[in-house]
């Protein structure tokens, strides 16, 4: 049961997959995207990635969430003011993607947050909504 409470973003991502092509609901489409989206940027188990105090190594602990910090508060702070006062893009690349589970992470957000977009967006210019 702690997998599937670990791990349910991912189960919520295959039945968006379904959704869209059995030609799902809007409004299914659209919840099960901002819960994709909301797992990948909060709960999905990744590496914290904030810089460490020597400026040039990142930290390696267990965080949940590719924009939440690890238990260190200061961590926290960091990744979030990271996104949004960075100086360099390869900055924020660098620790909020460290490594190739990160990048999943952020195209499963991504994608989520299209799918949301594409759930609103098509229905109107179909003409339905």
């Amino acid at each position: 049961m702690k997998a599937f409470r670990t791990y349910w973003g991912f189960v919520a991502a295959g039945a968006l997959i379904v959704a869209w092509g059995n030609s799902g609901s809007g409004l299914l489409i659209l919840i099960l995207s901002l819960a994709v989206s909301a797992f990948a940027l909060f709960q999905i188990p990744t590496w914290c990635g904030a810089v460490n105090r020597d400026g040039k190594t990142y930290c390696r602990k267990n965080a949940s969430g590719i924009l939440m910090g690890c238990s260190y508060r200061q961590h926290r702070w960091q990744k979030l003011k990271l996104v949004v006062l960075r100086n360099k893009a390869g900055d924020l690349t660098q620790a909020v993607f460290p490594t190739a589970k990160e990048k999943f992470a952020g195209f499963i957000a991504v994608g989520g947050l299209a799918s949301a977009i594409a759930a609103v967006v098509v229905p109107l210019i179909a003409g339905q909504g």
